[in-house]
């Protein structure tokens, strides 16, 4: 049983680790321009497992901040992680404490997008299937990562190639992958205009959870269709 459904999540995950891969080959670049080794670039990719957040961190490294800095920074912009977290709580029940922490720790944007889908078609999430979810686009991470790094002096200044593109890009993608939920529009529309504005008055990586606070209070604050509260409670 856990290897058909690891099977399965290994499925499910096979075309997002195509759209993930440049990532990894972007931070691996990035990571041996501004001084790092590949062995470090690689542990920070196996350690930290945050494309974005290792991509921040980078660049405050070289600005020789304090540490405390740099950990808030990272925090910061993974502070989505925490939401993502408490949104498929109830959708893992069938996962132990121990199985719940390893899915935990390779929760990604692509990942909790995935078991969102999942689980809103009435598949059960159990452990094999994260497992072939999580380890099937982990994995790639690292080696797309090395990759970067060997391949890092072809490469040269990412934005002139239009790399840096990349992130954006991606995560507008997911978004829209939710456009047909409930009040998403609304929500879309407040966490942009505040993440704009926190751009501009606080600066970054505050944006990032600015902008998802901001659209969890608006969307706490939408007209919910009877029924739904009971779904949510479920579990």
């Amino acid at each position: 049983m856990f290897i058909d459904d690891f099977k399965a999540g290994l499925r499910r995950i096979a075309p997002i680790i195509v759209s993930a891969a440049p990532f990894g080959v972007l931070f691996g670049a990035v990571a041996v321009q501004h001084g790092m080794s590949t062995g470090e670039a690689v542990l920070m990719s196996g350690v930290i497992y945050a494309g974005a957040s290792q991509l921040v961190g980078i660049n405050l490294f070289d600005q020789h901040l304090p540490a405390w800095i740099v950990i808030l920074s990272i925090l910061a912009v993974n502070f989505r992680h925490i939401l993502y977290s408490a949104a498929i709580a109830r959708h893992i029940d069938l996962l132990s404490p121990w199985q719940k922490a390893v899915n935990f720790f390779l929760l990604t944007d692509p990942h909790y997008a995935e078991i969102e889908r999942h689980a809103q078609g009435g598949e059960p999430v159990t452990f094999g299937w994260v497992m072939g979810l999580g380890l099937g686009l982990y994995l790639p991470w690292l080696a797309m990562t090395y990759a970067g790094c060997v391949l890092g002096a072809f490469i040269g200044d990412p934005k002139s190639i239009g790399l840096d593109v990349l992130l954006p890009v991606y995560f507008l993608g997911l978004v829209m992958g939710f456009r047909k939920r409930e009040n998403w529009l609304p929500v879309v529309i407040v966490s942009s205009l505040a993440s704009m504005a926190a751009v501009k008055f606080v600066g970054s990586p505050w944006h990032v959870s600015i902008g998802a606070v901001a659209g969890i209070l608006a969307a706490s604050l939408m007209p919910v269709k009877p029924g739904t509260r009971s779904e949510l409670g479920e579990g």
